[in-house]
């Protein structure tokens, strides 16, 4: 690394410490030897490239110490693997979180003329650690809930739960954490609830939420709604239809979308703020031989216009088969076997916040080689985490 290179890298690592100045040190005074931003920074690298835990952090730093002290400051050297456990287990989750918002929006880099009519799409869902339950103390996996920018590819916050039938809960804890101004809300059918709805609305944002059993009335009214219509092609009510195939993992696929404005005599849908439209999604596909379908209804706030509902119902799925599928081949988490509670959501924080940089690399190899690559040469990983090439 050249000398301009070096002071360029030092000045952005300098500023991504600086994001962590209003955090407070939740150590004692006595014996505190290694500054937060250093050991936070640190941890950070360590997750980035490969490591999963406090040990595999503190022996990939020690490898690492001469590039590190490039960096940062560091004023009693490498800080030992009991630094990185004591510092995760004591950080309240939400500060941690918190002091990461300007840095994640600075990962957005958006230009004016795109910034022009667009809408965020943020897609929340959870998703539990498996392997992270704790017998000895009568305590289930925990349940990560998260918020996903869809379209960027960005983690915007989360929620710790021990059960998923709290997720429930969760979501209104997450939504006042994030900045939902102007944004469309996408949530499977657990976060279909009226308090939800009249949250996100009130927030000045949009919602687009997957409708199931867990609303029998309105899941009923819906469904009978488009099986009559769809009789005769809409031939009696007004419907947005958006259609598109997709060919991949050896099957066709085609999915068929109507959105229609909500019935005057739709006396269920009043209960819910902000509603004006429902919709349906249609998928088909064939495999193997074997034709498959399914239907999946949706209420929302968005005016009817057929592509848009299209794409944030598609966006969703990112949250799944992008963020979760990605911690569990990327990351292994489901693998994690770390039981402190706070530790797991600090450490499940990392993951997706490091995830976030990875998906912003410019770099064409996948998210794997992209973390290997990270943990075999520290410029590289400096490129993954200051998201500068030169």
């Amino acid at each position: 690394m050249s000398t301009v290179e070096l002071a360029v890298t030092q000045e952005l690592t300098g500023n991504i410490v600086h994001y962590f100045d209003q955090l407070k040190d939740p150590r004692s005074n006595i014996n505190r030897l290694h500054l937060l931003g250093d050991v936070i920074v640190i941890a950070i690298c360590g997750v980035l490239a490969n490591a999963d835990g406090p040990s595999a952090i503190a022996e990939w730093a020690r490898l690492n110490a001469d590039g590190l002290q490039k960096h940062l400051a560091l004023p009693h050297g490498i800080p030992k693997k009991d630094t990185y456990r004591r510092v995760l287990s004591l950080l309240k989750p939400n500060d941690f979180q918190a002091c990461f918002v300007q840095w994640i929006e600075s990962l957005e880099g958006l230009s004016d003329e795109q910034k022009e009519g667009y809408r965020k799409q943020i897609a929340i869902d959870g998703k539990a650690l498996r392997r992270s339950h704790d017998k000895k103390n009568g305590l289930g996996a925990l349940f990560i809930v998260s918020a996903w920018a869809s379209d960027q590819g960005i983690s915007l916050g989360q929620v710790a739960t021990e059960e998923k039938s709290n997720e429930i809960t969760a979501i209104p804890k997450l939504l006042n954490e994030i900045n939902i101004d102007e944004a469309i809300i996408t949530i499977d059918a657990a976060g279909c609830q009226k308090n939800i709805a009249q949250q996100i609305v009130s927030g000045n944002a949009d919602y687009v939420l997957a409708l199931k059993g867990n609303q029998p009335k309105l899941y009923e009214v819906v469904q009978k709604f488009f099986l009559d219509h769809l009789e005769d092609d809409f031939a009696r009510y007004p419907v947005s239809r958006y259609e598109e195939t997709e060919k991949g993992h050896g099957r066709q696929e085609q999915r068929i979308y109507y959105q229609a404005t909500v019935p005057v005599d739709f006396d269920v849908g009043h209960k819910w703020a902000g509603l004006k439209t429902i919709g349906t999604a249609i998928r088909m596909y064939e495999q193997d031989g074997i034709h498959h379908s399914d239907v999946r209804y949706y209420i929302s706030s968005l005016r009817r216009k057929g592509e848009l509902f299209a794409t944030t119902v598609r966006g969703h799925w990112a949250i799944e088969n992008t963020l979760h599928w990605s911690l569990d081949m990327t990351y292994r988490e489901d693998e994690s076997r770390v039981r402190n509670r706070i530790f797991a959501n600090n450490l499940s924080w990392l993951r997706r916040l490091t995830l976030s940089l990875i998906k912003k690399h410019p770099g064409k190899q996948s998210n794997v080689m992209k973390r290997r690559m990270a943990g075999w040469n520290i410029d590289y990983l400096m490129q993954i985490l200051t998201g500068k090439t030169t």
